[in-house]
């Protein structure tokens, strides 16, 4: 696979997962030190040639040569969660296709101190250079699971403990009304759609975002980031 953006080259780099790398001529100073300081050996070449490689011209002036992004065992959440000795807390993405949303979304999870993202192999974005930049190059850090069913997935995360908040813009309860301290997986529709029916079905609780009367929705990535935030300070009150 090959990756772009500042972000995303140089947290591989980091992580000793390139291979190889390029770089636009006439990039600022700080990003060629940068790369000399990781030890990176690198090629410099016109941004045309990275523009026409890459397909766009948001690459920010560099690219690397990375191994394919890979789903995670469906056991990883679970496992980080018991690593930090923190109660699970997953999110759960029905029908979020777009690779800068699902990108998005996997960063707030990383940030908010979920322990992994779950999403269908039939309604998602795939694991792509595009999801890894959105992400700022946090998708390689947190576990990200695929599943062939998610109705299915969440009758076996509730049947192991978890319980399982759906949140939908009619729901009668809000945000402040739930209790955050259980294994929890939060689950998040498509913008516009929101969760299908079989999954709302099988949610243990639904909820809403309180808004201004004048807004419609929220995208994805900042509904998500708002609940996480409020499962935080849930937790975070004992």
């Amino acid at each position: 696979m090959v990756i772009y953006g500042r972000n995303p080259v140089l947290e591989a780099i980091k992580e000793g997962r390139v291979s190889r790398v390029w770089v636009a001529r006439g990039v600022e100073p700080w990003l060629l030190k940068e790369l000399d300081k990781l030890d990176v050996d690198y090629e410099q070449v016109p941004r045309i040639e990275l523009d026409q490689r890459l397909r766009t011209t948001h690459h920010q002036g560099i690219a690397a040569e990375v191994a394919d992004l890979k789903f995670s065992d469906p056991e990883a959440p679970f496992e980080l969660a018991k690593k930090r000795g923190e109660t699970p807390l997953l999110v759960l993405l029905d029908g979020i296709t777009d690779p800068r949303n699902y990108g998005a979304i996997i960063r707030s999870a990383l940030a908010l101190g979920a322990h992994g993202v779950v999403t269908e192999e039939r309604r998602s974005a795939p694991l792509s250079a595009l999801v890894l930049k959105a992400s700022a190059g946090t998708a390689g850090k947190l576990p990200l699971v695929q599943v062939k069913n998610l109705a299915r997935y969440l009758e076996e995360l509730k049947q192991r403990g978890v319980w399982v908040y759906g949140a939908a813009g009619k729901a009668a309860k809000g945000l402040e009304s739930l209790d955050y301290k259980r294994p929890l997986a939060v689950a998040i529709g498509s913008e516009g759609e929101g969760l299908r029916r079989l999954v709302a079905e099988r949610c243990d609780e639904l909820m809403h975002i309180p808004m201004h009367p004048e807004a419609e929705s929220l995208n994805a990535s900042v509904a998500l980031g708002i609940i996480l935030y409020r499962v935080g300070l849930g937790r975070a009150q004992g």
